[in-house]
């Protein structure tokens, strides 16, 4: 017997995994960017020691806040909970260049240790602070406050940053200065987050004037520069949408309904992997349906619609006495795998 299904069929498909945060590649490039800035300054352009030094922090400085990343070997719904939380929070981006400056110093007293420090410390900043420009977000004025801050203009993967700063390399690589060439690409950048601001805006606008109403739009910029995904909430429904070539296409709506008074969800939502969901997730629906011997409480993130299917999910199955027999958190392309999935999973 089903309890609960909003009303829309998906379709099932299975595709390629999105990338889920600003990859390791892009840091290392932006980190020796940021290296190659840093002979501009007299200091670390005088000494060859400071100048290893500091290439070394900028590198290492640029990769320190996603150290959390390992938490995927213990569960996602820590991974979850915790990826880009206290790693990026503001004690974190004070700390990080101290201890990543201390750990080079003494392998490399000679080096200027204060400018070391600075540098270091760029590093870090800007790796919490490009973050903040995705779609995943992080938690960077924690302890202050926990909210998520995620501005949705640039795709966890840019080809667009990455790319210019390989050019920026090569050039280094063919003899231009480093400081000189990396000037030029983080002035071209600059303009680069401009305009994505205002394509978002543009593509905020237009999805206004299609779902009159809407209280709340969350857009995910994609690889394709115009092209952005789309999730937004009225007072009673979910769509889930894209934006291409100038035009918003709504591909599926639910129906925004409350969670019930009802014991197995009240039950599901003290589960550890649907409570990291929750925590995570801004805009979600949830099907819960009732089999032979088992319940099944299903919640699924609307933002990250791929070939016809939603990827992340949380899933709880309890017994007739409402028991938690298990339950997942993470991403997973297909119902197939996902059962799989519950059922490798110990009770």
């Amino acid at each position: 017997m089903t309890l609960h299904f909003l009303n829309h069929s998906v379709k099932i498909e299975v595709s390629i995994k999105e990338v889920q945060e600003v990859d390791t590649g892009t840091h290392v490039v932006m980190g020796l960017g940021l290296g190659a800035l840093a002979t501009l300054d007299p200091i670390v352009a005088g000494s060859n020691v400071t100048a290893q030094a500091v290439m070394l922090g900028t590198i290492i400085g640029s990769q320190a806040p996603d150290i959390d990343t390992v938490l995927k070997i213990k569960n996602n719904a820590i991974y979850i909970r915790n990826h880009r939380g206290i790693t990026h929070s503001i004690p974190a981006v004070l700390l990080w260049p101290i201890l990543i400056t201390f750990a080079i110093y003494a392998f490399l007293p000679s080096a200027n240790l204060l400018h070391l420090w600075l540098w270091t410390f760029a590093a870090v900043f800007i790796h919490v602070f490009v973050d903040i420009f995705n779609a995943y977000g992080t938690q960077g004025l924690r302890p202050i406050t926990s909210k998520w801050l995620a501005l949705g203009v640039i795709n966890t993967f840019d080809p667009f940053i990455f790319g210019i700063h390989v050019i920026g390399l090569t050039f280094w690589a063919f003899g231009t200065a480093p400081g000189q060439t990396f000037l030029i690409v983080y002035i071209i950048m600059f303009f680069y987050y401009i305009a994505r601001f205002k394509e978002r805006n543009f593509v905020k606008s237009a999805v206004k004037l299609k779902i009159p109403g809407a209280s709340k739009i969350i857009l995910g910029p994609t690889l394709s520069y115009h092209k952005w995904k789309i999730a937004a909430l009225t007072k009673d429904k979910y769509y889930v949408g894209s934006y291409k070539k100038g035009e918003v296409v709504i591909l599926d709506t639910f129906d925004r309904v409350s969670l019930p008074e009802d014991q197995v969800i009240d039950i599901a939502k003290h589960d550890k992997n649907l409570s990291a969901f929750l925590s995570f997730s801004p805009i979600y629906r949830f099907v819960i349906q009732e089999y032979e011997t088992y319940h099944e409480v299903k919640f699924i993130d609307l933002r990250y619609r791929s070939k016809g299917y939603y990827p992340f999910v949380a899933v709880v199955h309890l017994d007739k006495e409402l028991n938690i027999i298990n339950s997942y958190t993470g991403w997973i392309f297909s119902e197939e795998k996902l059962q799989n999935k519950l059922k490798t999973i110990p009770n």
